[in-house]
């Protein structure tokens, strides 16, 4: 039997619930399936949905290689420096994306404070692909940054210690140690900042513009549908909303499907080993 002490929470926790949730629902009864395919077969649909697809991944593939040692250092070290590098890190979720999309339009824009120097050499960031990623790594960086901080200080220093000790090079206790064990929070982190670039809107506007299989992604393809067909944005927003919720359902389960792939190594080659070093001269000592 249900206990009552937990009902109230229960019913104050429904008003947030429902706001979440009801959306989605609606959305998804929105649209019909005629009216799926009639989006899936829109120009805007697949130009903008590939240009996402593939931005987003590069933008969580440099966040993950560039934040993670970052998201290491600030785990681990108690300095003040670390404290104030770890604000700066977050500023980005406070800042709105449009006022992100100026500022790097002011740093790598033909008048920003790196324009010249990009127009000496030929390149032009602003209203290109790579800005799009750039928007991306901006805005998304501090979600991965921010919750691998946060699993990396969970990691018992003692266990690096012992890694060290019995041999490991600081890059070998930490690939060895610290990332397995820090993995789900990593992961997680590695979802909301995937979540949040395939979402990205205001910087990437501002900073790459909309143009239709260069700078056009999937939030701005709705755009620009809502204001001609609803009906078209509207299963353009469900179509987005359903890859977002199975990509990211598979970034969720990666830590589970990880710790299986361990335990079936463990169970078919490090069986033995466990048991010869207990059978050992140490292990018979203790």
């Amino acid at each position: 039997m249900r206990s009552p002490a937990r009902l109230p929470a229960a019913l104050v926790a429904l008003p947030i619930l429902t706001l979440l949730v009801v959306p989605m629902v609606a959305l998804a009864l929105a649209s019909s399936p005629s009216d799926l395919a009639e989006a899936v077969r829109d120009p805007l649909f697949a130009p903008a949905l590939l240009l996402s697809a593939r931005t987003t991944l590069v933008s969580l593939a440099l966040v993950v290689a560039m934040g993670t040692p970052l998201a290491w250092w600030l785990g681990r070290s108690t300095s003040r420096t670390a404290r104030l590098v770890e604000v700066l890190v977050d500023l980005p979720i406070v800042v709105p994306p449009a006022v992100v999309g100026i500022a790097l339009l002011q740093t790598f824009g033909r008048r920003g404070l790196f324009g010249g120097w990009l127009e000496g050499l030929g390149l032009q960031i602003p209203f290109t692909t790579t800005a799009v990623v750039m928007a991306q790594v901006v805005v998304a960086a501090p979600f991965f940054v921010q919750a691998a901080a946060s699993a990396f200080r969970g990691v018992d220093a003692d266990l690096l210690t012992v890694a060290r000790t019995l041999g490991q090079s600081p890059r070998g206790a930490f690939f060895r140690v610290a990332l397995p064990m820090a993995l789900p929070g990593v992961v997680v982190g590695a979802a909301l900042a995937w979540a949040r670039a395939l979402g990205e809107f205001g910087a990437t506007l501002l900073f790459a513009g909309n143009l239709p299989g260069t700078t056009q992604t999937m939030p701005l393809a709705i755009y620009v549908a809502l204001e001609s067909d609803v009906r078209v944005a509207l299963a353009l927003a469900l179509v987005l909303a359903l890859v977002a919720l199975v990509l990211l359902l598979v970034l969720r389960a990666a830590p589970a499907l990880w710790a299986r792939v361990g335990a079936a190594a463990v169970a078919t080659g490090g069986g033995p080993d466990r048991s010869e070093e207990a059978g050992g001269p140490g292990g018979a000592g203790r």
